[in-house]
């Protein structure tokens, strides 16, 4: 069961790391206008997706699951 629970924190880690956040990325981008809000959209879908899949590996439900969603998110799209 540890196991599992560290293989999921680090893949999370990981996926964030990667990320690093929605944020930094379209700034060293460039990004401005319509084509900075369509990637902003996108990028927090996408990290809407991995962190519902990060708490379902997890078996989050409830309470736990929205206070992780939320940070989550919020972290991968840099607010």
């Amino acid at each position: 069961m540890k196991a599992l629970i560290l293989a999921a924190a680090l893949a999370l880690v990981a996926a964030n790391a990667q990320a690093a956040s929605c944020k930094a990325e379209a700034g060293s981008k460039k990004l401005a206008g319509a084509a900075m809000n369509s990637f902003m959209t996108k990028c927090e879908n996408d990290a809407k997706a991995a962190c519902a899949k990060s708490s379902a590996d997890r078996k989050l439900a409830g309470a736990a699951k929205d206070s992780h969603m939320k940070k989550c998110v919020s972290d991968a799209v840099g607010s």
